[in-house]
């Protein structure tokens, strides 16, 4: 089944053999989510999504990540966090 995750980049590794590895917060957990030049590893996230994730560290860009039925991720939607709703109530 399809589903999707919310949330922002909170940390980012990038390493000289090309990995890149982004640590995204949501739901008041952290998930790592990976890229590796070595197309055998497990969980390996697109280059094209994660470097897209990976400039969205220390901004004001909210993420929603969508996973196919395969639970491999298909696309992301970043948009403006709107902190102001939180402190209103």
């Amino acid at each position: 089944m399809s589903h999707s995750i919310f949330g922002q980049v909170v940390g980012v590794r990038k390493y000289v053999n090309g990995d890149i590895e982004i640590d995204f917060y949501h739901e008041d957990e952290i998930t790592e989510f990976r890229h590796s030049s070595n197309p055998a590893r497990l969980g390996n996230f697109p280059k094209e999504l994660i470097e897209t994730l990976a400039t969205t560290l220390a901004s004001d860009i909210c993420v929603e990540i969508y996973f196919g039925d395969d639970g491999n991720p298909t696309y992301i939607e970043l948009e403006e966090c709107d902190y102001d709703d939180e402190f209103e109530e």
